[in-house]
């Protein structure tokens, strides 16, 4: 093997054990499961999780692992949230917006993280990542209250500062390039 080809090689080991790392972390993150009262949706680590996807993995790999958890989750394996239906039905319930906007929450993050590696770069990718979770669970929230209004404040207030609180974390703890592996 030529010195390159075991560069390429090891990447994509190393982006594969990645993938499946954070698709781990983001099954972990969802067993920590506070239920808030006056909203169906609980409080998670799961954005957390979804953002450093994007941030050290990359977009395409970060988005990646999203969609591992999801199908991993839809086949019936115990990684969603103990709060809520079972497997598939679990896309199609209050929180099915926010798990169904994770992969592209991950590839945004990982998107703007490349462009921006530095600090603030890392703050507005996982602050966009976020948002783009709100936007996923907001729609999805609406198609069954009916209300728009109803479901952002269901959907939104009552997580706003811990989420900001995962902005800082997850810029913090990220690396200060863009990623460690190619995608």
């Amino acid at each position: 093997m030529t010195s390159l080809t075991s560069v390429i090689a090891r990447d994509r080991q190393l982006t594969i054990v990645g993938v499946v790392g954070f698709a781990a972390m983001m099954a972990v993150g969802a067993q920590i499961a506070i239920p808030i009262p006056g909203t169906p949706v609980p409080f998670t680590l799961q954005p957390l999780a979804v953002v450093l996807a994007g941030l050290c993995l990359g977009p395409a790999a970060g988005a990646a692992s999203m969609v591992l958890y999801l199908l991993v989750g839809a086949l019936g394996a115990p990684v969603f949230s103990p709060i809520g239906a079972p497997g598939a039905l679990r896309l199609i319930g209050p929180t099915g917006g926010y798990l169904l906007a994770a992969p592209a929450a991950a590839a945004i993050a990982g998107l703007v993280a490349r462009r921006f590696p530095a600090f603030g770069g890392r703050i507005l990718a996982a602050f966009l990542g976020i948002a783009t979770l709100y936007l996923g669970g907001v729609a999805q929230l609406e198609l069954l209250t009916g209300s728009l209004e109803r479901a952002a404040a269901m959907g939104t207030v009552p997580f706003i500062l811990a989420d900001l609180g995962k902005v800082v974390v997850a810029a913090i703890v990220s690396p200060n390039r863009a990623h460690h592996l190619r995608d």
